[in-house]
């Protein structure tokens, strides 16, 4: 399927690891133009050299002022944004009995504060191009986690504002959906598996959890979703909350046993 994105210019925050970097590949192999905002330049320059398109800014995006700049210069490299994915984030485990104001208000600003940042910023090239609006969200607005009250706050955050501005901008036909992801193995989930007494044990379990095919999504099957959304192949799709997940979040799991 041509997914008719060639020469699309999109965004992608936190795209030089994991979920992210899958997108950027999707996009490049899909001969659209991927410019990745991400802290970490080496990252982020390995990466691009890698698949051979794209531009990419170095930022810190929990940081307001440098988000908005940071936006401001992917705008510059191609005079045009036809999309954005909000991707960046981390599960920090600021929780209710043991976080505090100072960490509840940092893990907002890590995981949703620069999603409204970065589409504020790039919204007028948007409207100028009708582009598309992609948030990756997790399921643990939907299930709760334990622990990540921050995490959780502002993935519930992610999926407001996804329906939010699908209404807001229906006037400039921007589509605005959001991918919901469940159990994904990324370098972040490794490394925190990793911290657990018995590693394997724990993924077994876990693996054993999702109802189709007891494996974690891989990040190219949220990628494909992705790409999907911000191509004009989905061009009646908006304010969605579509999970790639396997049917974790959904499924009767003690029926599936």
């Amino acid at each position: 399927m041509d997914l008719q994105i060639k020469d699309k210019v999109i965004i992608v925050t936190g795209g030089a690891k994991g979920i992210g970097e899958s997108i950027v590949k999707a996009l490049a192999s899909e001969g659209a133009i991927p410019i990745i905002l991400s802290r970490n330049e080496n990252d982020n320059n390995k990466l691009l050299k890698e698949i051979g398109v794209g531009k990419q800014v170095a930022v810190e995006l929990g940081d307001p002022e440098a988000c908005v700049n940071a936006v401001k210069s992917a705008i510059h490299f191609y005079g045009r944004i036809d999309g954005v994915v909000n991707n960046a984030g981390i599960n920090d485990g600021v929780s209710l009995e043991n976080g505090n104001y100072k960490q509840f208000m940092e893990s907002l600003h890590n995981n949703m504060i620069h999603y409204y940042m970065a589409v504020q910023t790039a919204l007028p090239e948007l409207i100028k191009s009708k582009g598309s609006i992609v948030n990756i969200s997790s399921k643990v607005a939907e299930t709760g986690q334990g622990g990540t009250s921050g995490y959780a706050a502002a993935n519930g955050g992610r999926n407001a504002m996804t329906r939010e501005w699908a209404v807001e901008l229906l006037k400039y036909g921007i589509r605005v959906n959001a991918v919901i992801v469940a159990e994904c193995y990324t370098p972040l989930y490794e490394k925190w598996i990793k911290t657990l007494t018995d590693p394997d044990a724990m993924l077994k379990k876990i693996t054993e959890r999702i109802p189709l095919e007891k494996r974690m999504t891989t990040g190219e099957e949220i990628a494909n979703t992705v790409l999907f959304l911000l191509s004009q192949k989905s061009s009646h799709t908006t304010g969605q909350l579509i999970h790639v997940d396997g049917g974790y979040v959904h499924l009767d799991r003690a029926a599936l046993s």
